[in-house]
């Protein structure tokens, strides 16, 4: 298992990635092997100066990054020496098993789509949000923003590939699949809700249970929850700003603690044929350690090769 990182992508790079990597390699037993994309002289340096053992790690080295303002699709064709053209590369190739960034997402996007590809049968890709629940568990909500426009074949597929992650990846068995919604009625909301509800009501390869409504979000009653990116990113800035309320007042709790994005690291992309995850462009050293994390428990359990089947079938 070899695990690609992208050293330079976000705010405090390179330093908080190699922070996560010191943090993950003392606190879980492993034998991954990790690929550090960026500059390699600064990158031996800081792993010098955190005592990080070399034995499981190697260094590629990049000579461009592409810049979080930067326009994805003309970024990676003019910056092929950049680390996150040298990562997808290597994913391609099968020289990486996985692929992380805190970079440019819109670049990781265009990568995904292009050089690794939509799994065969996936008409659209997608990103989720977790969502902490009151019970102290965790939800999934996708889409979470990259497709603000869906049709409903689209939400049908956002929940088998939601289903797999959550099953596989969160460790829920038979996750319950919801639609979000205006009412908790069949036949409530907008033309995309009400066409979309037949399709996952016949769906045998998810547990649907309905429609749920945005007080259901927080509270265990889906693990998957459904709807458009647009409609998902709402909700998703709402969570975040929750968390940045509760720390600006002093408020110390258990749950609204869960709201800070770095405990989880990032989100895959869900339908590619390869495990991408992508970070937030201000991840320090625990969200580094937690991607990896991520992209180990996807390899761990061929989670890519449970969706190709399910979409085969």
């Amino acid at each position: 298992m070899n695990i690609g990182i992208d050293m330079m992508g976000g705010d405090y790079a390179p330093l908080e990635a190699v922070k996560g990597i010191s943090l993950f390699m003392n606190d879980v037993q492993t034998s991954v092997q990790l690929t550090l994309i960026g500059d390699e002289q600064k990158l031996n340096e800081l792993l010098e100066l955190n005592s990080i053992d070399p034995k499981n790690i190697t260094v590629v080295h990049a000579s461009q990054v592409i810049e979080m303002q930067e326009h994805p699709t003309k970024a990676l064709k003019e910056k092929q020496q950049s680390s996150i053209a040298i990562g997808f590369h290597l994913l391609a190739t099968g020289k990486i098993d996985a692929f992380i960034s805190a970079g440019n997402t819109g670049a990781m996007m265009v990568g995904s789509l292009f050089s690794i590809k939509a799994i065969e049968g996936v008409s659209r890709p997608t990103i989720g949000a977790y969502m902490p629940r009151e019970n102290g568990k965790l939800g999934v909500l996708l889409d979470a923003g990259i497709n603000a426009d869906c049709k409903p074949e689209n939400l049908n597929q956002f929940a088998i590939l939601g289903s797999l992650f959550a099953e596989h990846v969160l460790g829920i068995s038979n996750p319950k699949v919801g639609l979000i919604n205006l009412g908790e009625e069949e036949g409530k909301g907008n033309i995309l809700a009400q066409a979309t509800y037949p399709l996952l009501k016949e769906n045998t390869q998810i547990n649907f249970i309905g429609n749920i409504e945005g007080r259901d979000i927080l509270i265990d009653k889906a693990d998957v929850m459904v709807c458009d990116g647009f409609t998902g990113n709402v909700v998703l800035k709402m969570a975040e700003s929750i968390h940045d309320i509760v720390q600006r007042r002093g408020i110390h709790d258990e749950h609204f603690e869960r709201f800070n994005f770095e405990m989880y690291g990032g989100v895959p992309v869900l339908g590619v044929n390869k495990p991408v995850i992508i970070g937030h462009g201000i991840s320090h050293a625990i969200a580094f350690k937690s991607m990896i994390m991520t992209a180990q428990r996807m390899l761990e359990k061929a989670l890519i090769d449970k969706m190709k089947a399910a979409f085969t079938a």
